[in-house]
């Protein structure tokens, strides 16, 4: 703690009690790292200056350790100059918690240090006085400041970085439920992001240090098994290293040759998930070689090959496809001596830089073109994650959504015209089509990968060629999003469905007013309905019609509203109420074909089948309508509770329904006849079949009658037995299923 007798002085501009000598020996061994040729006397008074000031703002006040609160800001500091980061980022380090924690506001920070630094450490500052709904709103809130913050300029997330790995370091000091959801954000958050911006060592450290806050029995255990394996290990790399470091010295080739040490969260991982022993997962030795120039990487790998036979499909190219956290080097495995398994990165010291510390490298190379280009498309992942979940629903979808971006793996494709494009693992030409074009994603009907037709929920792998073919007639289906993995196709599509929804939602708004104003002999005029939409809250007609079509509003209170104007409401017991009262009569709903004197329709939007889920709506002059359950103009009436009632269907009816089925094929000769001839055992009518030729595809509409969702289910796979026909699925207007649901 300070003592009572220091005497303010002005040092760098800032009146301050002069702080104690340990610190004093940390900026000095700080400053003392700081190249000359790229810091100026200037440049390095305003870090001093930034110590003084952060000293100053936090003076008295302590942390859980009981040190005092301008340690920490001091150790974030020294973490961002460890990284050779610039002038702005190191102030920011100092002073990343003075507006958070102190009555100094931001204005101050930028009258004294310049807007540059101000807006970093507003990035990382914390939102504060608003309410909100839960932690996870706060946090979601607090993320997407952070993240908008980073759109603009990275080094706030370094400064982040910092910031979270000094608090985990000394994180045993809170309480237990802090350190577990502190511990907790760090791996599900932090941990990914620094993977993600390519600071792999600052991304291991908060690894460890969360696992060993969440999983304390494990991460001992396997820290022990490791320093009692280490000896051991080590022996087994010097073997290994030894003939790699000879052959390269014959050829003239400079190079350090080491071992790569493995983390223990790594290892608990591949234990948990790949169901390996302690002992199988350490017979793996992992080599690193670092070279001088690219040339001498392909150059070694062809020694490491020359020494021992690589293993089949074992070998990655990261220099020629970069990983999207700039991560570039040559990966191959190869059975080394005694047969042990090796596995060996060789890289460039640049390329090491950058895949120990990612985007914070791109201060020492930012002389350098390759750099510029990464930090620009790491800047743009941002910006589109945002644009992407600009419509998030909930805080807990915006947090999942996150982690899977961050979590997955790569896969590495190409256009016909050899453009290279990455994609999350898993991904499908759904998605490969919206990184294309938008425009492509949306009217996608089918995909060739390697020459070959695919239907379009086929995972793709690296190294694949992927040709999209596309429709006009085509457009995105609910369906599409249980298969796409990437942040924009997910972000197109549901945009797409939402303002497809919107449109559908007008209309029958629409058309819902216009036919009860019809049928109470109401005439309105454009200024009348005009005055009724304003009167409904509304400053917009289709919001206003939107909101009558997906029942957010109730026809029967607009229709109130004009009984204010001395119009004839809506009568309370016409002849749906009393349809209503009687059917609700009996509990176990109306049985379809069932009941007589009841008329009975189905809905052609969806056209149930026997064995769909069904409910049922009273409606005026059609009786009884039953939707499937999943109809999306069913979820909307289920908002008019007061006519939803109970339905099932009749079993000892026998009856035959239409239903529509659309297919994707290959345009070949005889495909007609070979549809008719696979269905004929199956005593099926065909009532219509229309075929179109869409590129190198034809897509096909068949109109089909069924006993019920058994007999459609057979008919569909008597159908994608049909050579060359890519997908057939179930279609009708609201709704496309997969075959393989």
């Amino acid at each position: 703690m300070i003592s009572q007798n220091q005497q303010p002085e002005i040092i760098q501009g800032v009146k301050v009690a002069k702080p104690e000598e340990i610190y004093l020996k940390d900026l000095k061994k700080l400053l003392a790292k700081l190249p000359k040729r790229l810091f100026s006397s200037a440049e390095r008074d305003i870090i001093e200056k930034a110590f003084y000031y952060a000293y100053e703002a936090h003076r008295g006040r302590q942390r859980y350790s009981k040190e005092p609160y301008f340690v920490h800001c001091l150790e974030a500091a020294k973490i961002l100059t460890d990284l050779q980061l610039d002038t702005a980022t190191i102030c920011g380090g100092f002073l990343h918690d003075v507006v958070e924690d102190t009555n100094i506001p931001l204005s101050e920070i930028e009258v004294e240090f310049g807007k540059d630094i101000a807006l970093l450490v507003d990035g990382v500052t914390k939102i504060s006085g608003l309410k909100f709904e839960s932690f996870e709103a706060r946090q979601v809130a607090n993320i997407r400041k952070m993240l908008l913050s980073m759109s603009k300029d990275l080094r706030v997330i370094l400064i982040k970085f910092a910031d979270r790995l000094h608090n985990m370091r000394t994180i045993e000091h809170l309480p237990p439920t802090s350190q577990e959801r502190i511990a907790r954000e760090t791996l599900e958050v932090y941990a990914p992001l620094a993977h993600r911006f390519g600071i792999a060592k600052i991304k291991s450290e908060l690894e460890d240090l969360s696992f060993r806050v969440l999983n304390y029995d494990d991460y001992r255990e396997i820290a022990s098994l490791v320093a009692m394996e280490k000896e051991k290990r080590d022996q087994l790399i010097n073997q290994a290293i030894k003939p790699i470091k000879r052959e390269l010295k014959k050829f003239g080739v400079k190079a350090e040759v080491n071992g790569r040490a493995k983390h223990l969260y790594s290892i608990h991982l591949k234990l948990r998930g790949r169901g390996k022993s302690f002992d199988e997962i350490f017979d793996l030795l992992a080599i690193r070689i670092i070279v001088n120039r690219i040339e001498d990487c392909y150059f070694v790998l062809g020694v490491v090959h020359n020494l021992w036979a690589p293993m089949h499909e074992k070998f990655t190219d990261y220099i020629a496809a970069p990983k999207l956290n700039m991560y570039r080097s040559l990966h191959t495995k190869v059975r080394g001596p005694d047969n042990r398994l090796l596995e060996i990165q060789i890289r460039t010291q640049e390329m090491h830089l950058i895949a120990e510390e990612g985007i914070a490298a791109h201060w020492r190379y930012k002389e350098k073109s390759g750099s510029e280009d990464g930090l620009e498309r790491q800047v743009a992942w941002v910006r589109q994650f945002l644009d992407w979940q600009s419509d998030s629903p909930t805080p807990e979808q915006f947090l999942d959504d996150l982690r899977e971006d961050l979590f997955t793996d790569e896969v590495f494709l190409f256009t016909p015209r050899g453009r290279l494009i990455t994609l999350p693992n898993g991904a499908t030409p759904v998605d490969f089509a919206f990184v294309v074009h938008s425009d492509i994603g949306l009217h996608c009907i089918g995909a060739k990968v390697n020459k070959k037709i695919v239907p379009l929920d086929s995972q793709l792998q690296s190294g694949d060629v992927v040709e999209i073919i596309t429709s006009a007639n085509q457009k995105p289906s609910q369906d599409w999003l249980r298969y796409v993995v990437s942040p924009r196709a997910k972000s197109k599509i549901k945009r797409w469905l939402k303002e497809s929804q919107l449109e559908q939602s007008i209309k029958l708004g629409q058309e819902l007013l216009t036919r009860e104003l019809a049928k109470l002999r109401i005439k309105s005029s454009k200024k009348q309905i005009a005055e009724l939409v304003k009167e409904s809250g509304f400053d917009d007609h289709d919001v206003f019609y939107a909101a009558l079509g997906n029942g957010d509003m109730s026809l029967k209170s607009v229709i109130n509203r004009l009984n204010a104007k001395d119009v004839k409401p809506l009568p309370d017991g016409g002849t749906i109420q009393r349809l209503i009262r009687r059917v609700k009569k009996d509990d176990h709903g109306v049985k379809i074909q069932g009941m007589d004197d009841i008329l009975i329709s189905f809905a052609e939007c969806c056209r149930p089948l026997p064995g769909d889920k069904v409910v049922g709506f009273v409606t005026t002059g059609k009786g009884i309508s039953v939707h499937r359950a999943d109809c999306k103009n069913a979820r909307r009436l289920v908002t008019q509770t007061d006519r939803e009632i109970d339905v099932e269907w009749d079993v000892d009816r026998d009856q035959e329904f239409h239903t529509r089925i659309r297919l994707l094929s290959e345009d070949r000769r005889h495909l007609l006849r070979d549809i008719t001839e696979s269905l004929s055992p199956l005593n099926i009518n065909i009532i219509d079949l229309e075929m179109k030729k869409e590129g190198a595809l034809v897509m096909g509409t068949m109109v089909v009658q069924v006993k019920d969702l058994s007999h459609l289910t057979k008919v569909l796979r008597r159908l994608h037995d049909v050579k060359g026909i890519v997908s057939v699925v179930r279609l009708d207007e609201e709704i496309e299923k997969s075959k393989n649901d």
